[in-house]
């Protein structure tokens, strides 16, 4: 899949509520459940809501498929530290992220670049 077909599956989930482990646009997404969405990637729901184990994150983002690159593009998945303990998931657009906040309480897209560390950048395998 594109990062152009990432991007828009993510952008079809705007509005969705948000809900901690939310799988479908009509229950509720969380940052895991829009990037399975947005991937086509199964959710794996063996995770805690708060964790810093960015290794393990990364390496759940290896086996569904994805490789860490160094040339950010829109349609990309963002691996961020959102706070202490706490990661996030965003996918990147041409001039900002789409992810699911918390805060807002829904699927959103904002402007400018992501407002936390990013820890890595993640693109299909197939997606040359």
């Amino acid at each position: 899949m594109s990062g152009a077909a990432v991007l828009a599956r993510a952008r079809g989930a705007i509005g969705a509520p948000f809900r901690p482990q939310g799988r479908t646009l009509a229950d509720g997404l969380d940052c895991v459940g829009l990037a399975a969405l947005a991937l086509g990637r199964p959710a794996p729901r063996d995770y805690r809501l708060r964790t810093g184990d960015a290794a393990r994150v990364m390496a759940g983002l290896r086996a569904a498929g994805l490789r860490e690159v160094a040339d950010p593009r829109p349609g990309d998945l963002l691996l961020c530290r959102s706070g202490p303990g706490q990661l996030h998931l965003a996918i990147r657009s041409k001039d900002g992220i789409v992810h699911a906040d918390a805060i807002a309480r829904q699927v959103v897209e904002r402007p400018g670049s992501a407002p936390w560390p990013v820890l890595g950048c993640w693109r299909l395998e197939e997606d040359d």
